[in-house]
């Protein structure tokens, strides 16, 4: 990526992050090509940072200044080189059930991995995306890794509302 911004929104969960990404590019025009990415923070202070990342050279215009004007802290780069993308090419196109194949070619993602299998899954295999498909980079590949479902389907291994640790309790 030529251009890489990270926002500390002091933010504790993916899901709030998914949020403020999600409302940045609503209320912003982004360049095509732009990634929105979330980031876990560990250390003293663990949080939930995001990226901002194009191909392009130089800052997309209004970038920087939207999240300081909500009083984040903002810094040039990366914070490491495995967020997890919310926000980026094709993803909006990723609804309801598609194939492996349909998913590849209309999306930044680069590769589907299964877990318990070896090898990639069958191009024509049925993902059903639950609308919430996110892929994470790996050796800079945007790479997407689903689940065995229901009827012969795969289906992202991230889920949308997942169950808090402890909710019996």
């Amino acid at each position: 990526m030529s251009y890489v911004l990270t926002v500390d929104a002091g933010l504790r969960d993916l899901r709030a992050a998914d949020h403020l990404l999600r409302t940045f590019a609503a209320e912003l025009s982004l360049p095509e090509g732009m990634f929105g990415c979330t980031h876990l923070v560990r250390g003293d202070r663990p949080r939930v940072v995001v990226s901002l990342a194009t191909r392009s050279e130089g800052e997309p215009a209004g970038v920087r200044e939207w999240f300081v004007a909500k009083g984040y802290e903002v810094a040039d780069g990366a914070p490491d080189v495995v967020g997890r993308a919310v926000l980026y090419p094709g993803a909006d196109a990723l609804r309801g059930t598609v194939t492996v194949a349909e998913m590849l070619s209309v999306s930044a993602i680069d590769r589907v991995t299964v877990l318990g299998a070896v090898g990639p899954p069958d191009p024509g295999a049925r993902l059903v995306t639950r609308d919430h498909v996110r892929p994470q980079w790996q050796d800079r590949e945007l790479v997407l890794t689903a689940m065995p479902a229901a009827g012969g389907t795969l289906v992202p291994f991230e889920v949308p509302d997942p169950t808090p640790c402890c909710a019996d309790h």
